[in-house]
C-alpha cells in the first residue's frame, strides 16, 4: 500500500509540473455560484491563448466552503474578482498543482498498473470513498475508485452526510480524530452539529506524553 502511495505521489508531481496550476480555498455565501465563477475563470484563460483551460471545484469542505483547482490565471482571476462572485475569503493553497481535476491525467495509468499488483481485500469494516460518498464494496470496486479519485473532486461534505445518516431519534456514534490538529472535527461541526457533540479530538502524542510523565 506504501509503495502505490510512492507511485501516486510521483505521478501526481510529475503531472504538476508539466502545467502551472495550484488550488484555491473559497469561502463563500449561500448564493456563490462555484460553477458559474469556474465557467467565466476558463474564459478568461482562454482569451489569454490557453487552451482547453482547467478551473473547477475540487473539494467540497462543508457549506460554502470550496477548494477550486486549475490554472494559476484562472485562480489569479477568481481572486481578483472575489467580490463580483460573492467570495468572502480566498486563499492559494501550499501546493504544486491542481490534484482532483483533469490535469491530473497522466497519474491515472501509473497508479492503476500498480494496483493491478496489489492484493486488496473487502474492508471488514464501512470505508467510504470521497469519489461518491459510498462505501466500497468489492476489490474490483476499491481498485476502479482509487483510480478515479486522483481527477475527481473530493466530496467530503457529501460523505459526512453519508456517513451520519441515521434514523430520526436514533444516537449519534461517538467520533474520533486522531493525530495532529482538529480539521476534521471543524469540518464535522459544520456539516453535522449533533454529530459534532459526540466528537473526541486524540492526540497522537498524548500517550507517549503520559508514560514519560
Amino acid at each position: 500500500a506504501l509503495y502505490a502511495v510512492k507511485v501516486r505521489a510521483e505521478a501526481m508531481q510529475a503531472a504538476s509540473e508539466a502545467v502551472p496550476s495550484g488550488m484555491l480555498s473559497v469561502m463563500g455565501r449561500p448564493e456563490t455560484n462555484y460553477k458559474f465563477a469556474c465557467l467565466e475563470a476558463r474564459k478568461h484563460c482562454e482569451s489569454l491563448g490557453i487552451e482547453s483551460p482547467v478551473c473547477t471545484v475540487s473539494n467540497y469542505l462543508f457549506p460554502d466552503s470550496r477548494v477550486i483547482a486549475g490554472h494559476l490565471q484562472a485562480l489569479e482571476y477568481l481572486q481578483q474578482n472575489a467580490r463580483k462572485y460573492y467570495f468572502t475569503r480566498t486563499k492559494m493553497l501550499p501546493v504544486s498543482g491542481a490534484f482532483h481535476t483533469r490535469l491530473m491525467e497522466p497519474a491515472v495509468e501509473p497508479l492503476a498498473e500498480v494496483l493491478k499488483s496489489i492484493e486488496i481485500q473487502q474492508p471488514l469494516l464501512c470505508v467510504y470513498s470521497n469519489v461518491d460518498g459510498k462505501k466500497y464494496m468489492h476489490s474490483k470496486h476499491i481498485r476502479k475508485l482509487l483510480v478515479k479519485q486522483v481527477v475527481s473532486p473530493v466530496l467530503w461534505e457529501q460523505t459526512m452526510h453519508s456517513v451520519y445518516e441515521r434514523k430520526q431519534g436514533t444516537e449519534f456514534p461517538y467520533t474520533y480524530e486522531v493525530g495532529p490538529g482538529n480539521q476534521l472535527g471543524a469540518i464535522l461541526r459544520k456539516c453535522n452539529l449533533k454529530a459534532w457533540k459526540q466528537y473526541k479530538h486524540v492526540d497522537a502524542l498524548e500517550d507517549d506524553e503520559a508514560a514519560e510523565t
